[in-house]
């Protein structure tokens, strides 16, 4: 009977989860139709005395492509997701618009991958300034990259019990050595370069002092230039902003922090919109129209078109191989070597291309991969200028990907170069001890069972980790191939830059450094943003009369949903059923299960 009851109710169950996710995935679909049928039909009507409306509580990469399933995110979070490219070119328009009156930045929460999309956010305020037209911003809680971008504003407003975090920068970093050890998980390291850091929380206790040097250096760097824009905005001596930063404003009383002038008021959200309405004319009963940065976007570019174009190639997020992407990506954005040598080979034959600005923002990845996209890069720049616009960081492989290009335009604060390789593979010998597991075998060669030996969990067959350490010339062997990439790396940055591997070596070794100190390293060119870029890429291609267009081509929300897998589909709607948290850690488990510990040994 007890048996029968459990049928039933697994049945039960089974029906209603069913009925559940037909139901979701009709909605999926539905949805999906009605967008088809409106998509690239509805262009938004722009009405007189608009105000438009940036959103600064929001996460900010350099391009956000649509995704079908985003109301079945991981997290549910309900967190805006704008691109830098669109909020740059909604400032443009609606610079050049005469109905458009002003901007209001509101909110100051920005979660952004690093502090170079402050600089061409300020830039492109500043002018829009020029244009005699207001700038109003207002926050119930100011961050400190947010206040950087709104201390362009006229005026800027918090909430009477608001918050302004002003403090400084710092990097804090979790060392996990000993926390392996109690597991008896040891991380066998393989390297190349003194400051190559990101193996040291496996390997260390505490910083060492390289990555103290150059943590240092970059985040001084960083601090100094946010400060000299904000100074400029403000009137307040970098001197005297260190000051108020080391008050820690950020649980300071509002009221000292308009008598300290780095906020011009407190006032309520609807004080703040009521004074929107003054500076426009606007009767106070009647509503304010704005217009969003979406709102923006279906609006056509006034600039006059060109046949001859300049495109603009997105690289974000972590480089992989074409097989196997990065298990670690939190289905974040990644550069995949076979989709961006398809890219650079399309645009390499398309004769109204006359030049390529590969838009990099990564922080590495694959070595291997790297290498396939720089050759790519190489072969693109034979037939036509390539030039490389760095954003919030490009590192490592970043750096590797972008030696190539003919010129490198990179933001002052951002994080480059990094030229070092590493390789980590884990020994769980210990952990399989405690955990009784013992290990026989049978092999041709001495070397046949390299990383062959992997601790498994009984019954659900997830691999763990390699249970033995590589012996001492398994180790050379691996050693010598980190290297052997090392080498690779210098020629490739010193043939792009046309220094000798010496001269590269000597400022290579794993450093990171900043926009500012890459350009006086001769690891960059110039320092701007992507629209210097593109004006490099033109006087390359001696072309005057040019538009633009993006690659990757932005899909559509009906293209995003036919290609949304039901893999995908299973998994969006697993994290809702389950929890996100759990979900990851049973999608982490399947990683292992299917991770290939030899693409390990050489990670850049």
């Amino acid at each position: 009977m007890r048996n029968f009851l459990k049928m039933v109710f697994a049945s039960t169950l089974g029906v209603i989860l069913g009925s559940v996710i037909l139901t979701i995935f009709s909605f999926v679909v539905f949805a999906g139709i009605v967008a088809a049928s409106m998509g690239g039909s509805s262009v938004y009507l722009l009405q007189d005395k608009t105000v438009l409306k940036i959103n600064l509580d929001a996460i900010m990469s350099d391009r956000v492509a649509p995704d079908a399933l985003d109301f079945l995110t991981l997290g549910g979070s309900s967190i805006e997701k704008v691109g830098l490219n669109d909020i740059l070119a909604a400032i443009k328009k609606a610079e050049a618009n005469d109905k458009i009156k002003g901007i209001y930045l509101n909110g100051g929460i920005t979660a952004m991958s690093g502090y170079a999309s402050v600089e061409p956010l300020r830039k492109a305020l500043l002018s829009f300034k020029q244009s005699g037209k207001f700038i109003i911003a207002y926050a119930d809680i100011y961050e400190q990259e947010a206040y950087a971008i709104a201390s362009t504003a006229d005026s800027i407003f918090i909430n009477p019990e608001g918050m302004l975090d002003f403090r400084g920068l710092s990097k804090s970093i979790q060392f996990n050595k000993n926390m392996l050890e109690k597991w008896g998980i040891e991380m066998q390291i393989y390297k190349v370069g003194t400051y190559k850091s990101a193996v040291e929380p496996y390997t260390e206790q505490q910083m060492s002092a390289a990555n103290r040097e150059q943590v240092t250096a970059y985040l001084g760097d960083i601090w100094n230039t946010l400060l000299t824009g904000i100074s400029e905005s403000r009137g307040i001596s970098v001197a005297q902003l260190n000051r108020y930063a080391d008050e820690c404003l950020i649980f300071t009383d509002p009221k000292k922090v308009v008598e300290y002038q780095l906020i011009d008021g407190l006032k309520y959200r609807d004080e703040v919109e009521k004074l929107l309405k003054a500076k426009m004319d606007i009767e106070e009963k009647d509503d304010l129209t704005f217009a969003s940065v979406d709102n923006l976007k279906s609006l056509p570019d006034r600039t006059v078109g060109s046949k001859e174009t300049i495109a603009i190639l997105y690289a974000e997020g972590e480089i992989v191989d074409d097989v196997q992407p990065a298990i670690f990506s939190n289905g974040e954005s990644v550069i995949t070597a076979k989709e961006y040598i398809s890219e650079m080979k399309k645009l390499q034959k398309d004769d109204d291309v006359k030049a390529v600005v590969v838009r990099v923002n990564s922080p590495g990845g694959s070595a291997f991969a790297s290498e396939q996209i720089w050759h790519a890069v190489s072969e693109l720049r034979a037939v036509k200028p390539v030039v490389v616009s760095m954003g919030d960081k490009a590192a490592s492989g970043g750096y590797y990907i972008s030696c190539g290009a003919n010129k490198i335009v990179a933001e002052p604060t951002t994080l480059t170069g990094s030229i070092g390789i590493f390789g980590m593979v884990p020994n769980g010998a210990q952990l399989a001890k405690r955990m009784g597991a013992t290990f026989d075998g049978v092999s041709t060669n001495k070397h046949s069972n390299l990383l062959g030996d992997v601790l498994h969990i009984p019954f659900l067959g997830v691999g763990i980790f390699p249970a033995r350490p590589l012996s001492d010339s398994e180790g050379a062997m691996v050693q010598a191939h980190v290297e052997r990439g090392y080498n690779t790396f210098l020629s490739r940055c010193a043939e792009g830059r046309g220094k000798s591997r010496e001269e590269i070596n000597a400022i290579a070794q794993g450093r990171v450094w900043t926009g500012n100190q890459a350009l006086r390293l001769g690891l960059i060119d110039q320092l701007g943003s992507l629209q210097d870029a593109i004006g490099v890429a033109a006087e390359l291609a001696s072309v005057q009369d040019y538009s633009t267009k993006e690659y990757p081509a932005e899909k559509t929300f009906w293209d995003t949903l036919l290609e949304s897998t039901s893999s995908t589909l299973s998994a969006r709607l697993s994290a809702l059923f389950i929890g996100c948290e759990r979900f990851e850690q049973q999608q982490l488990l399947k990683a292992w299960q299917h991770y290939d510990y030899r693409q390990a040994i050489l990670l850049q």
